[in-house]
């Protein structure tokens, strides 16, 4: 039997913790928050809570606790496993994270800054950059993500290459748990050796262990200068090549190694606004996008950049390149990597697959990838683009034109199965950055290792007893 609605008293609590207008209960004014960002799941709440401060979200946990309500914590609500959308039967209460956006602090000599889970990564980027630092994490959601989502779920982004996902840009966390109580432990030290390292189980964990309502995050010194370049190339197994040698060149200043296919660049140009492809005329199969940072010692990165690119076209790892001569014209390459996903829901459904292997396994992933999707989803085309420097590449199937979308979207599954059982084989994970959900739960039983499982399921029993922190997410 499905889980009961709260109590009217218990709603009638839950709205005193934040006053009536921070507390929705009109169907318009929920219908943002049951859905999830890529339509895949429909659900209903009760009540959505806005909670400004951390003595608020723990008054609502307590309260929760004590008549045993689930929450869902929510963000930005730009995720794509289904992870910070109610279930439909209408017993869990929505808290979003909006309103708790304050920037506490930053401490440039410390190099770290403490912001609360409701700002927005922009805003978060924004603040670092006043201040003169750089906050490395770059996603295209940017603008609506927030920080307690990208915590949620260990984003990756664009810049993993040289400063990590945010398990790696995070010194601190203060978190809310299941019976109200407030784990304050923001301190922003890069060596703390007193005990075990809560942040870490909080960070990735989707909101099943605790509300997280702040972090301490590190900054990094914003790059003295940029050079950024779109190459064409005949192949993965070149753009890896193309890799390799730009690290003989740059070493750790490579912050982003993008790869994407022909046929995501066409999608894009002509499904986007705005969006025009450099080299229209290079008729390579793959391009790829490089940005270098360096520091105020090293003079003319453009320029290093470009013998470097001319050095690999002279041995035919690439067919040519363009290189960025201005600050807009390297937001313009930026915006044709960026556009992707918007070009994918423009030209139709698509089946979406969030893969990682080891970055020596990418053409290997790439080719039999391919050959499945011909093989199982004869009604679909290939489009594997994404952060091939790190090894993580989003292997989506964009629906061909005039096929029924239905028969394609009943594909999902066996080619799903066949799709992880092959990254499996390769070494890799069938969750990179987007986690796990609702939608990769059955997937996490399958396929982690029963003890990792076990020890999961006891830690979840251990924060969260009475199981009301985000259930059905991660684990079931």
């Amino acid at each position: 039997m499905p889980p009961r609605p709260p109590a009217a008293s218990t709603l009638a609590d839950l709205r005193a913790v934040v006053g009536r207008a921070a507390a929705l209960d009109a169907i318009a004014d929920v219908a943002p928050y049951v859905e999830d960002f890529r339509g895949l799941y429909h659900g209903t709440t009760p009540l959505v809570l806005l909670p400004a401060s951390v003595e608020e979200v723990a008054r609502i946990l307590a309260i929760c606790d004590r008549d045993g309500v689930a929450v869902v914590p929510q963000g930005g609500n730009t995720g794509y496993c289904g992870g910070a959308t109610p279930h439909e039967h209408g017993a869990e209460i929505v808290i979003a994270m909006r309103r708790l956006n304050r920037i506490r602090a930053v401490d440039v000599a410390n190099d770290s800054m403490v912001v609360e889970a409701g700002c927005t990564l922009a805003a978060v980027q924004d603040a670092a950059r006043a201040a003169g630092r750089l906050f490395p994490l770059s996603l295209g959601s940017e603008g609506s993500a927030q920080i307690g989502g990208n915590l949620s779920t260990n984003a990756g982004g664009t810049a993993v290459l040289r400063y990590g996902m945010m398990r790696d840009l995070t010194l601190g966390l203060e978190v809310v748990l299941a019976g109200g109580r407030i784990l304050r432990s923001l301190q922003p030290l890069r060596k703390d050796n007193t005990g075990y390292d809560w942040k870490s189980l909080f960070i990735g964990a989707e909101g099943t262990l605790g509300v997280i309502t702040a972090a301490a995050l590190k900054l990094f010194a914003s790059p003295a200068d940029t050079a950024t370049a779109l190459a064409g190339v005949p192949s993965p197994a070149a753009a890896l090549d193309l890799l390799m040698r730009l690290r003989e060149h740059f070493g750790e200043a490579i912050s982003s190694f993008e790869l994407l296919p022909r046929r995501a660049v066409e999608l894009t140009v002509g499904l986007v606004d705005g969006v025009a492809n450099p080299l229209a005329d290079d008729a390579a199969p793959w391009f790829v996008l490089v940005e270098i940072g360096v520091s105020r010692a090293v003079t003319d990165p453009t320029g290093r950049l470009g013998e470097a690119l001319a050095s690999a076209a002279d041995s035919a790892t690439l067919s040519g390149a363009v290189l960025a001569t201005s600050a807009a014209q390297a937001q313009a390459f930026w915006k044709l990597r960026e556009s992707v996903p918007e070009a994918q829901r423009r030209h139709g459904a698509s089946l979406k697959h969030d893969l990682s292997v080891p970055i020596s396994a990418i053409p290997r992933l790439i080719d039999l990838g391919t050959a499945l999707i011909a093989r199982l989803v004869p009604d679909g085309e290939t489009i594997a683009y994404g952060h091939v420097g790190d090894g993580n590449l989003h292997f989506n199937v964009s629906q061909k034109p005039g096929t029924d979308r239905a028969a394609f979207l009943a594909r999902q599954a066996p080619l799903q199965a066949a799709m992880f059982d092959l990254t499996a084989s390769l070494g890799g994970s069938f969750s990179a950055e987007h986690g796990i959900g609702r939608l990769k739960v059955e997937e996490l039983e399958r396929r982690t290792d029963p003890v990792e499982l076990e020890l999961m399921r006891a830690l979840k029993r251990t924060l969260d007893p009475k199981g009301i922190m985000n259930p059905g997410k991660v684990l079931r």
